[in-house]
């Protein structure tokens, strides 16, 4: 437990009350599934960029990756460095087309919707199959967000770790449930901007503490010089090339999360997005820079080691040793805002997977929009409460568990969604293989954890193969499909 004074109560409470009070303000504007799914397509480009961004870099870049630099020194550099390319890549060359073929797609609400009007789907098959992986992974990644907060809670407060898990929970549950997509976009803003300054805040401070840059790679360097080699590891052994293809690998995830993806299908207009990702490359480089810096300057800063999964509370031990008060509340609650900007985005795509994918197309087809929106609110409170179940083990490390979700959704849907943007000779079927021999393939490559691979490498390149020759086998697609695709190609010139 840090030290507890009214300063980060009250900085705790000004925080909570502003995120509920969003909830609220749009819970009171009429909704329908457009509204509450996707905001009705009226982002605009700071809100696009940094709620994306907020959405997707989570608990785990304030506590996880800090955690891992705690150990693992420069190396854990190389998934920055994967995270920054493929956050590049996906805005540069993703984001345009998508926006514009989900508006042309008979007006594509979520991804599982989006393949099925891609392909002319009749039969509902791959909507459902698409919705029943992002049920699973997603439980498995807001559980990661629910487990960070708990640590949070418990960390600051003394709060028992069950108990600090469902506090933090709740609030998140509360205005996801109210406010939909639009809530969660304007909340993933405003924690974007504090999870910014706080992460360059506590590195930048830090250092200067001890006597400024040059005083801190000396310390670093006494401590051990391998900190600053991201070729070996701390105890100097050479870092293999599969481990760094597996730290790498993160970068292709991108391609396929559900909750980051939403937002370029949400964008104003296409015009826009060339600020956006602007915006959030600016975001990231700084962002995920400063979060291994916060990882090896602690290492040196803190007096007292840190062990275990007690490595990812290193940024929140190193801001109760630097600030005082509010401020030092304030910081706090950045970690707060990081795990319930992924945490709500998360369950706003689980719900519209449940009442779209399932609920609308297979349980009752002429349901209402004010009767799918409340589909969707029930399904918010019933993934939270497994999501809490399975976070109960206080020891599971957030990044294990992000890093499992994240192969998960980039093996399943980021070859699918690409391929499917940029080739138009492939088929309902090849997209069908891809999602789940992509899946499935990290599933069992998981268990199994051959070669000491990341389960998303082998999971990418099957779905590749999969989707390509699956679709050569196929019937080629019809005309009304390849109209559509060249209707998309034509708009990018």
């Amino acid at each position: 437990m840090l030290e507890l004074n009214i300063g980060v109560i009250v900085a705790f409470i000004v925080y909570l009350g502003a995120m509920m009070s969003i909830g609220i303000y749009y819970w009171r504007k009429e909704q329908n599934m457009s509204d509450y799914i996707l905001g009705g397509r009226q982002l605009g480009a700071w809100v696009t960029s940094m709620s994306a961004e907020a959405s997707d870099m989570s608990g785990w870049m304030l506590m996880g990756l800090p955690g891992y630099a705690y150990v693992a020194g420069l190396g854990a550099g190389w998934i920055a460095l994967g995270l920054m390319l493929g956050t590049w890549v996906n805005w540069q060359f993703v984001a345009k087309r998508l926006r514009q073929y989900t508006e042309i797609a008979n007006d594509s609400l979520t991804m599982p919707d989006y393949f099925q009007n891609r392909f002319r789907d009749t039969s509902q098959i791959l909507r459902v199959i698409s919705a029943v992986f992002i049920l699973i992974f997603f439980l498995i990644y807001t559980s990661s967000g629910f487990v960070a907060g708990g640590k949070l809670f418990n960390t600051v407060f003394g709060i028992p770790y069950t108990w600090a898990m469902i506090l933090g929970a709740s609030v998140v549950v509360f205005y996801t449930f109210l406010g939909g997509f639009m809530a969660v976009c304007w909340t993933d803003f405003v924690q974007g901007v504090m999870m910014f300054f706080a992460i360059l805040a506590v590195p930048i401070t830090a250092s200067f503490m001890m006597g400024g840059p040059a005083t801190t790679v000396q310390a670093l360097s006494t401590l051990n010089a391998e900190m600053f080699n991201p070729f070996t590891t701390p105890e100097g052994k050479p870092l293999s090339l599969i481990a760094i293809i597996s730290l790498l690998a993160w970068g292709l995830g991108y391609f396929g999360q559900p909750h980051i993806l939403v937002r370029f299908m949400a964008i104003r207009a296409s015009s826009e997005l060339k600020q956006a990702t602007n915006i959030a490359m600016t975001w990231v480089i700084l962002s995920l820079a400063a979060a291994v810096l916060v990882g090896m300057v602690g290492r040196v800063y803190l007096q007292q080691p840190l062990e275990g999964s007690a490595v990812e509370t290193v940024f929140m031990v190193m801001t109760d040793t630097l600030f005082s008060s509010f401020f030092s509340g304030l910081i706090l609650s950045a970690v707060l805002a990081a795990i319930m900007s992924t945490a709500s985005s998360q369950l706003l795509v689980t719900a519209s997977a449940v009442s779209q994918d399932f609920y609308k197309s297979l349980i009752h087809k002429q349901a209402g929009e004010k009767e799918l929106v409340w589909i969707s609110r029930a399904t918010v409170i019933v993934v939270s409460i497994i999501a809490v179940l399975i976070g109960l083990d206080p020891n599971n490390f957030v990044l294990d568990m992000v890093a499992y979700a994240w192969a998960g959704f980039g093996a399943a849907f980021g070859p699918t969604l690409v391929i499917s943007l940029f080739w138009n000779r492939m088929t309902r079927n090849g997209a069908l293989a891809g999602i789940i021999v992509g899946g499935i393939t990290v599933l069992v490559w998981k268990q199994l954890a051959l070669l000491g691979l990341y389960e998303i490498v082998p999971g990418f390149i099957f779905s590749c193969i999969a989707i390509y020759v699956v679709s050569l086998l196929d019937t080629p697609p019809s005309k009304e499909i390849l109209d559509e695709f060249e209707t998309v190609n034509k708009s990018q010139i």
